[in-house]
C-alpha cells in the first residue's frame, strides 16, 4: 500500500524527498508549428526543457520514450532527442528529471470531488488501510469523539463515511441502537464505502420519517430487525436518497471551505483533470462560480445527475462539453444498480452467500426500470447528451445494452455513432457484454480496485468464475476495446498508481490472484488512466500524452512503472504535478512546509 494512503487518504505528505533542481518557466508562444516532432519558435518565447530521465510518451499501443520535452505557452512544444532540443531551445530553462519518470498527468476517469470535499465535514469511519476503523466499538468512539471534538451541538445531524461491514470484526453493518447508545441526541447517518446504503440511528430514521409501518421505495430497501417490522437503521439504493439530499444539504455549503484541500488532493496524486460523478444543478453553479473566480488550479469534469435531464436539457444557458475556465458538464449519469460488496448489485443469477431481507433468487436491485432507463437514452441520444452509467451486475449492463438498442430505434440514429456512452464500473460483464461494447462504441470504465479491496469477498459472494473477471482489462485491450481504470473516490482513495498496481497485480487483501488472467500490463493500466481517459471525455486532441501541440499537463514519479517490480507499483510516488506547464504540486516543497 503507497504511503499517502496508509498514512491519511485526504492528503498528509508523503516522506521527505530531494527537490528538482531547475526552474520551471513558460511565456508565449510564437508561430507554432509541427514538422517530425520538432517546432520552430522564436528565439525569444519562454521555454522549459525536461532531460535526464524517462519520458514515457503514452503515444501509440507500445511503450515509446524520448529524451528530452520541451514545454512552452502552457503546451508541449517539442518531443525527442536531447541534442535537438538543446540546439532549438538553447535559452531555455532546464529541468534535470534525475533519472526519474515524465509523463502525462493522470486523468480521473470517475470519482466523486464534491464528495471527497464533503468528507471533510464527517466522520472518517474507513477501516485499514484507509483508515483505524476494524469494529464496531471503534467506530462508536470514532462517532463519539467527533462529535465533541467538533462542538455539534444536541439536534444536529452529524455524519460519517466510509463503513466497512465485510472489514469489522463483528462482519455486519451496526444497528440503530449501538448508535444510539453513542448519539442518542444527534440524527445520526453512516455512510457506507460502496456509497449506495447506509446507516442511521433512531432520531434520523424519526427525522426522515421511517417507522416500522414505512415500504421500501422502489429499487430501495429499508431492513428490518428480524422477525419484525421494526426498522435496524440499515437503508440501501433508493432508501438512502433521503438521508444524501440532506446530508448534501447540509454539507454542500462548507465546500468552499475545503475547496482548494479537494483539489489539493488530487494533484498531490498527479491528477490534472478531475471528476465530479453526479451533480446537482446547484452544485454546478458553484463548481462554475469558482471556476470563473478563478479558483481552479486543475480541469474538472462534472456529470449532471439524471433527475434534473429534463430541466438541463430544456436550459438554453446550459454549456455541454466545454470548458469554461477549467470547469464543464461532460454528460449525465444515471444510476441502473447498486454495489457488489452490499449485495443490492443487480446479476443475472443470484449471489451465493445470505442476502439480508431476501429468501430466495437474490440477484440485487435494479434502481430503475427498464422503461425508466429507456425513456432516459432516448432523451438524452437526441440531444447527443453523453451518458454515463453507474452498473456492477451484468443483469444491469444487459438493462444498458437494451436501452442503447432502444434509444438508436427510436431516435433513427446510428448504433455505433461516436457517442462514448460509458458503462462505469461494469465490474462483472460477460464476454458477450464486452462484443457489445465495441459494436456500440461503448467506453467502459473498470475499477480494478476492488480486486484488492473486496476480491476475497466477491469470491465469496458470488462464486470464482464471476469474481475473477471482474473488470477484465486484459480481455478489453485484446478486443481493441476503449476503456479506463478509476477509483470512484470516496469508495476507494484517489491514487493513480495504486489503481494500477490493482490492475497489474489483481492481488487481494489475504494475496490471493483474482483473476490471473486478467492482469494488465502496466502499459495498459496506464493507457487507461491517460490517452483512453481523454477519450472519455473527448480531449484526445489536447491531453493524455505528450505530443506536440497537446496541454503540457505532466507528471514526474520517483521511479518509472514499466520497469519497476510489479509488485512494488503501488509505493511510487508523485514527484511533481505539472498543469499547463506551471507546477500544481511540488512533493519537496510540500514536505518542507509540513515540518
Amino acid at each position: 500500500m503507497s504511503q499517502s494512503m496508509m498514512i491519511n487518504r485526504l492528503g498528509k505528505p508523503a516522506l521527505l524527498a530531494t527537490a528538482l533542481a531547475g526552474l520551471i518557466g513558460c511565456s508565449s508562444l510564437n508561430n507554432t508549428s509541427a514538422d517530425n516532432n520538432t517546432t520552430q519558435v522564436s528565439a525569444k518565447s519562454a521555454a522549459t526543457v525536461y532531460y535526464n530521465g524517462d519520458i514515457i510518451t503514452m503515444a501509440g499501443d507500445t511503450p515509446s520514450m524520448v529524451e528530452a520535452l520541451v514545454t512552452q505557452n502552457g503546451k508541449i512544444a517539442y518531443v525527442g532527442s536531447l541534442a535537438s532540443a538543446q540546439a532549438q531551445y538553447n535559452h531555455a530553462a532546464k529541468v534535470d528529471l534525475k533519472e526519474q519518470t515524465l509523463l502525462p498527468s493522470f486523468i480521473d476517469p470517475h470519482s466523486h470531488f464534491g464528495m471527497v470535499s464533503n468528507t471533510f465535514g464527517q466522520a472518517d469511519l474507513n477501516p485499514p488501510p484507509v483508515g483505524n476503523v476494524d469494529s464496531i466499538d471503534k467506530m462508536l468512539q470514532v462517532l463519539e469523539n467527533f462529535k465533541r471534538d467538533n462542538d455539534i451541538a444536541d439536534g444536529e445531524w452529524l455524519y460519517g463515511w466510509g463503513y466497512d461491514e465485510t472489514q469489522l470484526a463483528e462482519d455486519r453493518h451496526p444497528t440503530k441502537e449501538e448508535i444510539d447508545s453513542v448519539l442518542p441526541n444527534n440524527p445520526v447517518y453512516l455512510q457506507h464505502t460502496s456509497g449506495h446504503m447506509g446507516v442511521a440511528n433512531s432520531m434520523g430514521l424519526a427525522e426522515m420519517g421511517i417507522t416500522a409501518d414505512s415500504k421500501a421505495p422502489e429499487g430501495g430497501n429499508i431492513a428490518r430487525v428480524k422477525g419484525s417490522n421494526e426498522p435496524n437503521g440499515l437503508v440501501q439504493e433508493t432508501a438512502m436518497y433521503p438521508f444524501m439530499y440532506t446530508l448534501l444539504k447540509t454539507l454542500t455549503p462548507k465546500q468552499a471551505e475545503f475547496f482548494d484541500q479537494t483539489q489539493d488532493y488530487y494533484a498531490k496524486n498527479g491528477i490534472t483533470t478531475a471528476q465530479d460523478g453526479s451533480t446537482t444543478r446547484d452544485a454546478i453553479k458553484f463548481f462554475q462560480s469558482q471556476a470563473d473566480a478563478g479558483k481552479l488550479k486543475i480541469d474538472l469534469v462534472s456529470l449532471a445527475g439524471v433527475s434534473d435531464l429534463d430541466e438541463n436539457l430544456a436550459d438554453k444557458d446550459f454549456v455541454w462539453k466545454t470548458y469554461q475556465n477549467g470547469f464543464k458538464v461532460q454528460g449525465t449519469k444515471i444510476i441502473a444498480d447498486g454495489s457488489p460488496q452490499g449485495k443490492t448489485a443487480y446479476f443475472t443469477q443470484p449471489y451465493l452467500t445470505p442476502v439480508a431481507d431476501c429468501e430466495s433468487d437474490c440477484r440485487g436491485l435494479p434502481s430503475i426500470s427498464q422503461d425508466e432507463m429507456n425513456a432516459m437514452f432516448a432523451k438524452a441520444y437526441a440531444r447527443d447528451n453523453q451518458l454515463f452509467i453507474h452498473n456492477n451486475g451484468d443483469a444491469a449492463t444487459d438493462m444498458i445494452i437494451k436501452a442503447h438498442e432502444y434509444a438508436v430505434n427510436k431516435t433513427g440514429q446510428a448504433a455505433d455513432k461516436d457517442r462514448r456512452t460509458v458503462p462505469i464500473h461494469a465490474q462483472f460483464a460477460r464476454m458477450d457484454q464486452l462484443e457489445a461494447f465495441k459494436k456500440y462504441k461503448m467506453v467502459p470504465s473498470f475499477f480494478t480496485n476492488h480486486a484488492y479491496f473486496w476480491g476475497d469477498v466477491h469470491v465469496k459472494n458470488l462464486g470464482e468464475k464471476r469474481a475473477k473477471f471482474l473488470s477484465p482489462i486484459a480481455t478489453a485491450d485484446d478486443m481493441g476495446l476503449v476503456y479506463t481504470n478509476h477509483s470512484d473516490d470516496t469508495v476507494t482513495p484517489v491514487d493513480p498508481l495504486f489503481t494500477v498496481w490493482s490492475a497489474v497485480n489483481r492481488t487481494s487483501r489475504t494475496g490471493q490472484i483474482i483473476g490471473k488472467d486478467e492482469r494488465a500490463s502496466p502499459y495498459q493500466a496506464l493507457k487507461a488512466i491517460t490517452t483512453n481517459a481523454a477519450y472519455e471525455y473527448f480531449e484526445e486532441d489536447s491531453k493524455g500524452s505528450l505530443e506536440v501541440g497537446k496541454l503540457a499537463d505532466l507528471v514526474i514519479l520517483d521511479n518509472n512503472p514499466l520497469t519497476i517490480k510489479a509488485d512494488n507499483i503501488r509505493d511510487i510516488e508523485v514527484v511533481e504535478t505539472i498543469k499547463e506547464g506551471k507546477t500544481i504540486y511540488d512533493r519537496a516543497k510540500a514536505n518542507a512546509s509540513a515540518q
